[in-house]
């Protein structure tokens, strides 16, 4: 736990509490600022493995030739690979999927990522896991009434305002990284907490102080922790396949017309998710179109 100066209460030692059984070892660490959480806890699990080159990787993209020996070329036994709750109160390089930058405003926004060793049978799919279990400690199960979250694929909770239609309010980027022989996730979540003006947005801005007006930053956080570590020890025992009925019942882009930045599937209709978590994307009318499987890594998907 951190003693760093910060100003909002943050209940590092409850959060501890309730991490511990879970996750034995983990370290709760709150900060007044950083550049960006998933940066620091990368730049911390190069150092355990002794090499500082170590290449960084998305799940479902990992690098066969990036194994590591049981020793750092240093002659010390590499493997640190204690969890760790990293809570940023301002980010000043917060870094979102394809290098974007993520607004991050002290008590306005809650940015944080957790690092734990994991060890899945298949990566393919942890993004929607993560969304999942944000979403339903952020608002409930799916059949609650109200304005609900709904999970944007591959990796954003959007405030739903109808049927294919909302504004942005949160995402989630995964990285990962060898420490020894065992490969650590870092994943990053970012959360609109109060309204701001951000003109730029061009998804719309929501924020959780539209369903809560008493929300704060550290009690969403108290909220997410505990089920966000839960889903990821799911996810590594049973994969998507855990998580994939609670996606569809969130999935914002199911039966909605999309554009992507595939050249070669410019547009279609987005027919939820495949068993690995791809998207599913018909091309043409009725149910004998074409179909087409969209993995996450470096395409982007916009309602149409």
């Amino acid at each position: 736990m951190s003693n760093e100066p910060n100003h909002l209460p943050w209940g590092a030692e409850r959060l501890w509490e309730q991490l511990q059984p879970l996750l034995p070892g983990i370290s709760v660490e709150v900060v007044a600022r950083a550049d960006s959480t998933n940066t620091q806890l990368i730049d911390r699990a190069r150092a355990y493995s002794g090499r500082l080159d170590q290449p960084v990787t998305l799940p479902g993209t990992l690098d066969a030739r990036s194994r590591d020996d049981e020793r750092s070329p240093h002659g010390r036994r590499t493997g640190d690979t204690q969890p760790c709750l990293l809570v940023a109160e301002q980010q000043t390089r917060g870094r979102g999927r394809h290098g974007r930058h993520w607004q991050s405003s002290a008590g306005a926004s809650l940015t944080f990522s957790l690092s734990l060793p994991l060890a899945p049978r298949d990566w393919s799919g942890l993004s929607l896991a993560v969304g999942v279990a944000l979403a339903e400690a952020l608002d409930g199960p799916a059949a609650a009434p109200g304005p609900r979250l709904g999970l944007k694929w591959p990796n954003d909770l959007w405030l739903m305002d109808g049927p294919g239609q909302g504004r942005k309010l949160g995402g989630v980027l995964i990285e990962t990284v060898m420490v020894g022989p065992r490969r650590m996730a870092i994943v990053g979540c970012g959360l609109n907490v109060l309204p701001q003006s951000l003109r730029e947005l061009t998804t719309g801005y929501a924020c959780l102080q539209e369903r809560e007006p008493e929300i704060t930053a550290p009690a969403a956080l108290q909220r997410v922790a505990v089920p966000l570590a839960q889903a990821l020890l799911t996810f590594e025992r049973e994969g998507f396949a855990a998580f994939a009925d609670r996606f569809a019942e969130r999935d914002l882009l199911r039966g909605q017309p999309i554009t992507t930045t595939l050249p070669e599937l410019p547009q279609g209709v987005a027919d939820g998710v495949a068993a690995d978590g791809a998207l599913r994307v018909r091309v043409g009318d009725g149910p004998d179109a074409p179909l087409h499987l969209v993995s996450s890594g470096d395409v982007s998907v916009r309602l149409r």
